[in-house]
């Protein structure tokens, strides 16, 4: 018997999941707004012809393809991959990939804003005796999950930095996740590092690791904290949409009862 744990968020417009300015917005229609939009479509047709005179309900949702549950392609971190090829856009993405055994490491002791290094994976895999395998999905367990619904969501969590990213990726692992807004650190504690040493190479660097070895991350995960370390496996197909940098997925992780 599988149990299938829902490890994707909802789009909704009440919680701040995104900064400003880069919100979803969904507008809702219900049955008895919609009787025109069927009549439209069939000369005659009244109202009162439908049963129980309703229409249909429908919503117009305004979305970037960041928002929500989604999955980043290596062409969002930068043109180029694996140094120097082309990158792949969300539609390009091996399917492959998104529908692997997965593997999470638990990061939620770490302080909001910091940058998770390649030792902090290796402690964190010898904890839960695990060596990683190709292809496997790694996902990053972070204080933001306990934060999703709260206004401090965006700002909160730590960030996987350019060598902990590296160590994954040379170990074979194509696609990682997070539950926090963004794979690197919050933006306004980078920030703050920035105005002190003006050393650019800290922003972004989880993301622009994929320069070197082209990789995907999923981002704005959620329940990750009731998932095992390990003994699931993630499925997280992208929409497909033509040469975009990603695509929304409702990523599941499937457990062997």
């Amino acid at each position: 018997m599988k149990k299938f744990v829902d490890i994707s968020m909802p789009l909704e417009n009440e919680v701040i999941s995104d900064p400003a300015g880069f919100r979803p917005k969904i507008t809702y229609f219900k049955h008895n707004e919609t009787i025109h939009q069927i009549t439209s479509f069939f000369p005659g047709l009244k109202k009162e012809d439908l049963p129980d005179g309703e229409g249909w309900a429908i919503e117009h949702v305004s979305l970037i393809t960041h928002n929500g549950t989604h999955l980043d392609a290596p062409y969002h971190f930068h043109s180029t991959m694996d140094k120097g090829k082309p990158a792949i856009t969300i539609d390009e993405v091996p399917l492959e990939w998104c529908f692997q055994p997965g593997v999470k490491l638990d990061f939620r002791h770490f302080p909001n804003g910091y940058v998770i290094q390649k030792k902090d994976v290796e402690d964190e895999l010898k904890r839960i005796d695990h060596k990683i395998k190709p292809f496997e999905i790694v996902l990053v367990n972070t204080k933001a999950g306990s934060r999703y619904g709260h206004e401090d969501y965006v700002s909160s969590g730590c960030g996987m930095g350019r060598d902990a990213t590296l160590y994954l990726l040379e170990q074979g692992v194509k696609l990682t996740g997070t539950d926090a807004w963004s794979w690197d650190a919050p933006f306004e504690h980078t920030k703050d590092k920035f105005e002190k040493t003006k050393d650019a190479s800290l922003i972004w660097e989880g993301h622009k690791a994929g320069k070197e070895i082209g990789y995907c991350h999923l981002e704005k995960l959620h329940n990750l904290e009731v998932l095992p370390s390990k003994g699931f496996t993630v499925s997280c197909f992208p929409v497909k949409i033509k040469g975009a940098s990603a695509g929304w997925t409702r990523a599941v992780a499937i457990l062997e009862n």
